[in-house]
C-alpha cells in the first residue's frame, strides 16, 4: 500500500512598496515571516525591507532574478511540490509585472500548485491614476526596445492604439524614448512622465510629448513611468493615396508587403482586397 502523496504548497506573489515602506500591505510582513522559502530579486533589498518591517525570516532565502530565473524555477517548483509555502518578492511592486515571476507562475499552474498574491503597490496603476489621462481602458507595454530601429517599429505598431499606454523607462533613456514617442504619435499627443512615485522627490510632468522630450533633455533621475494618451478614434480611411502611403510606411518598418496590407486594412477599416488592388494594380479593377 502506497502512502498518501504530499499536498503541494502555495506560491505567494507578494507586492512590495514602490517607495515608502509605510505603503506595504499589512499581510506582507506575516507572509514573509511565515514563509518556508522567500525568493527575492535582490536579497540585500529584502534584508532592508524585513528590517524596516521589524520581522525576522524563519525560512530560507534564495535569489531569483533575470539572470538565474530559468535555472532557479525548477528548484522552487520542487519546493512547492514538496508542500512548502514560497513567497516571491521583487525590488518594488508586483512580481511578474516587468519583473521576475512569470516562469514560476506558469510552472506552478502547469503542476496544479495554488497561486495567490498579497496585493501591493503598482507603479503602473499609480502612474495611471495621477497622469490626468483617461484610465477606463489602458494597456501596459513595459520597456521599449533599446535599439532605435526596433523601438520605431514597436511604436509604429501602436500608433493607432486608442487605449492609454503605459511604459517603464530607465532615466538615462527617457529623453530618447520621449523623442521616439513624439515622432511616432505627434508632438502634441498628451503624456505624463511620472518620476520617483510615492518617494520624497516624486514628480509628475504633464504635457505634449514634444515638450516633455525637451524637458527630459536636461536630465532625468529616478524610477520613470511614462503614460501616453491613446490615439483619437478614427473612422474608415477611404482615400486610395493615403492607403497606399500607409502600406509603404508599414513596409518601411520591416513588415512584409502581405502583412503590411493586412495591417493597413485592419487599421483603415476596409477589406484587404481593396488595399491589395490599390497597391498591386493601381486601383480597384472592373470585372
Amino acid at each position: 500500500m502506497t502512502g498518501d502523496l504530499p499536498t503541494s504548497g502555495t506560491l505567494v506573489l507578494a507586492g512590495t512598496p514602490i517607495g515608502r515602506v509605510e505603503d506595504a500591505p499589512p499581510r506582507l510582513a506575516a507572509e514573509l515571516a511565515g514563509a518556508d522559502v522567500v525568493a527575492a530579486e535582490d536579497t540585500r533589498r529584502l534584508k532592508r525591507l524585513t528590517s524596516d518591517l521589524g520581522i525576522e525570516l524563519r525560512g530560507r532565502v534564495v535569489s531569483y532574478f533575470e539572470g538565474n530565473e530559468q535555472a532557479r524555477t525548477p528548484q522552487l517548483l520542487e519546493a512547492l511540490l514538496a508542500g512548502e509555502r514560497v513567497v516571491l518578492v521583487t525590488d518594488a511592486g508586483m512580481p511578474s509585472v516587468s519583473d521576475p515571476g512569470y516562469r514560476l507562475v506558469a510552472a506552478a499552474v502547469e503542476h496544479d500548485v495554488p497561486v495567490t498574491s498579497v496585493p501591493g503597490p503598482s507603479a503602473v496603476l499609480t502612474a495611471l491614476a495621477v497622469s490626468g489621462l483617461p484610465v477606463d481602458r489602458f494597456c501596459f507595454e513595459g520597456f521599449l526596445p533599446r535599439k532605435p530601429g526596433e523601438r520605431s517599429r514597436r511604436l509604429a505598431a501602436l500608433a493607432d492604439e486608442e487605449r492609454t499606454l503605459v511604459f517603464f523607462e530607465a532615466p538615462h533613456r527617457t529623453e530618447a524614448a520621449l523623442r521616439a514617442l513624439a515622432e511616432a504619435f505627434g508632438d502634441d499627443r498628451r503624456g505624463a512622465v511620472c518620476r520617483e512615485l510615492t518617494k520624497t522627490h516624486e514628480e509628475v510632468r504633464r504635457g505634449g510629448l514634444g515638450a516633455l522630450a525637451d524637458w527630459a533633455a536636461e536630465g532625468v533621475r529616478g524610477e520613470v513611468t511614462i503614460v501616453v494618451e491613446g490615439a483619437p478614434e478614427a473612422g474608415p480611411v477611404t482615400d486610395p493615396a493615403v492607403l497606399v502611403a500607409l502600406v509603404a510606411q508599414s513596409e518601411a518598418t520591416g513588415l512584409r508587403r502581405k502583412d503590411a496590407i493586412a495591417e493597413v486594412a485592419k487599421r483603415a477599416g476596409v477589406p484587404k482586397r481593396v488595399v491589395y488592388d490599390l497597391v498591386h494594380k493601381g486601383g480597384p479593377q472592373d470585372g
